[in-house]
């Protein structure tokens, strides 16, 4: 990841969903701010995510949809802080 100015000007995924919405969703980060960039992350990894939205998990109480967005906005927002102490 390339953060310039608080902007995301690169985004490199390294594993990401079998159904390919996490290089869409990465794709879609580029010029996004920093601080907005998590929580777009998970919406657009559910929108452009294929996975049936109806197959509720009993045990987190939410579909795959929602857990790949859960997922995918804590992997960005983590590498986001990695970055910035590293700057």
């Amino acid at each position: 990841m390339e953060i310039e100015d608080g902007i995301i000007k690169d985004v490199r995924v390294i594993r990401g969903a079998p159904c390919g919405a996490s290089w869409e969703a990465a794709r879609r980060m580029l010029g996004v701010d920093i601080g907005e960039a998590p929580r777009k992350m998970g919406l657009d990894t559910q929108f452009y995510c294929f996975a049936d939205p109806a197959g509720w998990d009993p045990i987190h109480g939410k579909s795959p949809v929602h857990f790949a967005g859960r997922v995918h906005s804590k992997a960005l927002a983590d590498a986001v802080k990695k970055i910035l102490k590293v700057l």
